[in-house]
């Protein structure tokens, strides 16, 4: 890996590390909101002991990369000591030492404000090539040795935040606000791993198919590939047009099929990540 693209990855572990504990210190932990992972857990145990965040989370993560490295890689584990180093150093400076104080205590907005920024923190730090925490290690150590995948596993920790933490705050209501916060983070988690994209995916089965694709391109700009297959019930030839089209176009394209061949099929999907060139006009 060259110097420019390290570069990348530690402003991208640094900045991600900021945002994490700022919707850590300004959002969830002052109003006893867990979230996902190894902050949730401190959160947790902050609750209980007093002892700083920073710190619990140093406590908590460093024997597990101990245990995970050679599974996760050098390059991969040094980078996740030091997101783990700043994240916990940001959280206790911002708190401990300048003693910021929650920018909201309504209860809705730090849910949504925390968990947002605790998913952009994540997402960011895992666009360095990085880990912000160690249940993804524990995840991929169970994963293989049983049968479970990594994220079924880190559910199940997500599912344990949050029951324990109606335990531990003695309030069922500050459960149900994790969860929204876990599941407000994982969505921006995957929006800055995949983008927000607006296009989708549409296959379309039709005997037409150099009748439609010509329009497509003429009237959409947009360009696409033709495969042939057969069908599963008569065992009929099939062209499959397949083709990435902007959700404001997708109108335009059914009119155009429904008009010019009533006996296509068409199915559309999100679009969760592209690359290339190809798939536009």
């Amino acid at each position: 890996m060259n110097s420019r693209t390290e570069l990348r990855n530690i402003l991208y572990v640094l900045s991600g590390a900021m945002v994490l504990a700022l919707g850590i210190v300004l959002f969830l932990a002052p109003n006893k909101i867990a979230t996902g992972g190894t902050p949730g857990m401190a959160i947790l145990l902050n609750y209980l002991t007093h002892l700083p965040i920073g710190t619990l989370m140093v406590l908590i993560n460093l024997p597990l990369l101990l245990v995970g490295g050679k599974m996760l890689g050098k390059s991969f584990t040094l980078r996740s000591v030091l997101a783990i180093f700043l994240t916990s150093f940001f959280i206790d400076i911002l708190g401990a030492v300048l003693h910021l104080q929650a920018l909201s205590h309504n209860t809705l907005l730090a849910t949504l404000y925390g968990g947002i920024a605790v998913g952009v923190g994540v997402g960011l730090i895992l666009r360095g090539n990085a880990s912000a925490g160690g249940t993804t290690i524990i995840a991929r150590l169970v994963a293989a040795r049983s049968q479970y995948k990594p994220g079924q596993v880190i559910l199940v920790f997500d599912v344990f935040i949050i029951i324990t933490a109606g335990f531990v705050f003695q309030d069922i209501e500050r459960a149900l606000w994790s969860m929204i916060s876990i599941y407000v983070t994982s969505k921006c988690i995957d929006m800055i791993l995949t983008g927000t994209l607006s296009e989708k995916v549409v296959h379309i089965a039709t005997n037409k198919a150099d009748l439609l694709s010509q329009l497509i391109v003429e009237q959409l700009g947009q360009q696409g590939t033709i495969l042939t297959g057969t069908g599963l019930h008569k065992e009929e030839e099939k062209t499959l047009i397949f083709v990435t089209v902007e959700a404001r176009k997708i109108t335009l394209l059914r009119d155009i099929i429904h008009q010019n061949d009533p006996e296509a099929f068409m199915v559309v999907m999100d679009a969760a990540e592209m690359l290339g060139r190809g798939h536009g006009a």
